[in-house]
């Protein structure tokens, strides 16, 4: 329940025209229930503070500086577009699960999982993963933009890592670090200089303090660059495989959906499609698709699912230089 100072506070910044005021109090009152385990509640005191934001400014307000490092969406995923192996779903409804139920484990002493790495080639379902918590968990998806994070000048990406911190406490969410590995080298490499290591022992400090009630993932395609403080520092690391022939089978089976006759078999198909990522397979399907929208076809053979995967293994091959 709000405490009083809060309910003041609420009805001074409304009697006197103070609109982000107010909406700070409401979302920290927000806050304060999810960490009650009230997530329902929650999420329905963030809406109206969003609903009225936009209505006021066409879009949910960020400073100048955080705009331009985190892209805020609001994804709908669901576990069930997921194809990964069981043990690795497992593990994902696992975080879910601790996370809707944060209120019962802390009754016992316990945290939830909430600082998450995952790690594994690209295309294999990492930023998918991240979509689906924040569908899950009605929580909004913030992606840091790495590539305007980091910069070569002494001091600089430290502050903005600060900026990111302040925000992931103040708006529960979904926080993605993509491409992980940009800051997170090992200190010990030959080519690594001072900055770079300045960087990684501020984000191991702003780790370590957090508090906040936002999930954050890390994502790296390149787990063996990672320096080894930074496997601790997280309650849970996911590893993240090319698809083997069941998995290639339900995600060919998903992604082409009515367009896949009836009694069609996809497992010989299946077999000439390993070895690429899950990505790829998607982009295969979708390419057949296109395919037989634009011939004015219902469905699609195995013979044009291969041709459409035959151009993708090339076009990989190509790219691999294999």
């Amino acid at each position: 329940m709000a405490t009083a100072e809060q309910i003041k506070s609420l009805i001074k910044s409304h009697m006197t025209g103070q609109p982000e005021a107010f909406y700070t109090v409401a979302l920290q009152l927000a806050a304060h229930e999810a960490r009650q385990g009230h997530q329902a509640l929650a999420e329905e005191i963030r809406g109206l503070v969003d609903t009225a934001r936009t209505r006021k400014n066409g879009a949910i307000a960020l400073s100048p500086e955080l705009a331009n490092l985190v892209l805020k969406s609001d994804p709908d995923a669901r576990l069930g577009q997921l194809v990964l192996g069981d043990d690795l779903k497992e593990r994902i409804e696992r975080i879910r699960l601790e996370f809707r139920q944060q209120a019962k484990l802390k009754a016992h002493g316990l945290s939830h999982r909430r600082k998450i790495l995952l790690v594994g080639p690209p295309g294999t379902g990492k930023t998918l993963t991240a979509s689906v918590l924040a569908g899950e968990l009605a929580l909004p998806l913030y992606t840091v933009l790495m590539e305007r994070l980091v910069t070569k000048f002494m001091g600089e990406t430290s502050v903005k890592l600060r900026l990111i911190f302040d925000l992931i406490a103040q708006r529960p969410g979904i926080y993605l670090f993509d491409e992980f590995d940009a800051i997170g080298t090992e200190r010990s490499r030959d080519n690594d200089v001072g900055e770079m290591r300045r960087v990684l022992n501020s984000f191991l400090q702003f780790i370590e303090r957090d508090e906040s009630n936002s999930l954050i993932i890390a994502a790296t395609n390149n787990a063996q660059m990672l320096d080894h403080a930074l496997f601790r520092r997280f309650d849970d690391i996911l590893r993240y495989t090319i698809p083997g022939k069941t998995e290639i089978e339900q995600l060919m089976r998903n992604r082409l959906g009515n367009f896949s006759r009836k009694g069609m078999s996809l497992t010989r198909v299946a077999e000439v499609t390993q070895g690429l990522s899950h990505a790829e397979v998607a982009q295969a399907c979708d390419d057949a698709i296109k395919d037989a929208i634009l011939g004015d076809r219902k469905y699609i053979t195995a013979s044009q699912l291969k041709s459409t995967i035959d151009q993708r293994k090339k076009a990989y091959i190509s790219n691999t230089g294999s």
